[in-house]
């Protein structure tokens, strides 16, 4: 037997970065440098350069954080997928505790000297690969998951889902359960597994909309959805703000620093919730389109990944990351757009924020691991 340095060592040859998805990490680092500029652009009328040089310095940790995990053995991944799972939630735990802090309604923030860090987004990762583990137990002989282990995942899933929603945060609770939905459709689950996920999710939804669970605040963001005239001097009158916004873009846009509502500072939140307004307030829609496509370009690169994967572990993984990065843009430029309800969700790479900047590149490191294990198993 060898060593356990040699078991969860790092594989030269799988961690060679000349063979890595170099179009991934461009694409990312693209987004997030559009970011750190659509940042700037919303905020330097009011706080300077310094939302700028926190997005940026964000960045550079996220990077390190991606190279890392890209870097880690993937066996010692799978190995401590239960403690990561663990620490996610005793991160959760610790937000309802008197170490949380309530921003917009929500009680999501923990809050430490300089920074403040938000547990829901490291619960995603945690839960791609903490999924991943149970399912793909019996995947790697090509059958499909047991029933108990079937369960097992739901209960694993439905911990944090739980959590989350006491905070509560509708907008996180909906990617955790995209990501749930979808890597259990993958592992080989029955089509009646689904239907009940299905099921599950349109009633914890519902017991969202229809029951105290969410706060006043919160509740105003979906009802000013359908009709934002019921809070004009609130989250009626944000969404107003977008949408002139980005109506007022154009084909081409007003220009960067030159939009109207962005440098008035009539958007709340702009740098984070709304930085998609900017776009289409100063690029256009030929400047948003881009983006769009670049945001599409990841989350294609991330369906090419898992369909590669020689393991089911790693094919698991690559689909959580991908179903949490396609269900958040969807939703993050549907609320800009005016088709879905505010709820909160940054847009990947772009918004600013330290907690989503450094579970985005995680989960970007997660998918080179993945592509470089499936290339050493084929050569």
């Amino acid at each position: 037997m060898g060593s356990p340095a040699r078991s969860f060592g790092l594989d030269r040859r799988q961690l060679s970065w000349s063979r890595g998805d170099w179009g991934l990490w461009i694409a990312a680092l693209g987004l997030s440098l559009v970011g750190a500029v659509l940042v700037w652009s919303a905020t330097r009328h009011t706080h300077g350069d310094g939302y700028l040089l926190r997005h940026l310095i964000n960045l550079v940790v996220g990077l390190l954080i991606g190279a890392t995990c890209m870097r880690v053995d993937f066996r010692l991944i799978r190995a401590i997928a239960p403690w990561v799972y663990l620490v996610s939630v005793l991160g959760l735990v610790l937000v309802l505790s008197p170490l949380g802090s309530t921003i917009n309604g929500s009680r999501s923030w923990i809050q430490v000297p300089g920074f403040s860090i938000q547990p829901a987004e490291f619960a995603k990762g945690a839960l791609c690969v903490g999924l991943a583990m149970i399912l793909a137990e019996r995947g790697e002989r090509g059958a499909p998951p047991p029933t108990r282990d079937v369960w097992l995942a739901l209960a694993v899933a439905g911990v944090p889902i739980a959590l989350v929603l006491l905070q509560p945060d509708l907008g996180e609770v909906l990617v955790l359960l995209a990501l749930t939905f979808g890597v259990v459709a993958v592992s080989g689950a029955s089509r009646w597994w689904l239907v009940a996920a299905l099921v599950g999710m349109a009633i914890a939804i519902a017991l969202a909309v229809t029951t105290p669970v969410l706060s006043a605040y919160q509740r105003a963001r979906l009802t000013a959805f359908a009709d934002p005239s019921v809070d004009p001097t609130g989250i009626g009158y944000q969404v107003r703000q977008v949408k002139i916004a980005i109506g007022s873009g154009g084909l081409t846009g007003e220009g960067l620093f030159q939009g109207r509502q962005t440098q008035g500072g009539f958007i709340p939140f702009q740098q984070t919730d709304f930085v998609f307004s900017v776009a289409g307030e100063e690029l256009g829609f030929l400047g948003s389109a881009v983006i769009v496509l670049v945001l599409t370009f990841v989350v294609v690169r991330g369906v090419l990944i898992a369909r590669a994967a020689q393991d089911s572990f790693g094919r698991l993984v690559a689909v959580g990351v991908v179903c949490w990065f396609l269900f958040q843009i969807l939703q993050n430029v549907g609320m800009n757009l005016g088709l879905m309800p505010v709820t909160g969700l940054p847009l990947p790479f772009v918004s600013y924020g330290g907690s989503s900047m450094f579970a985005c590149w995680a989960a970007i490191g997660l998918l080179e691991n993945v592509h470089l294990v499936s290339l050493r198993r084929l050569y």
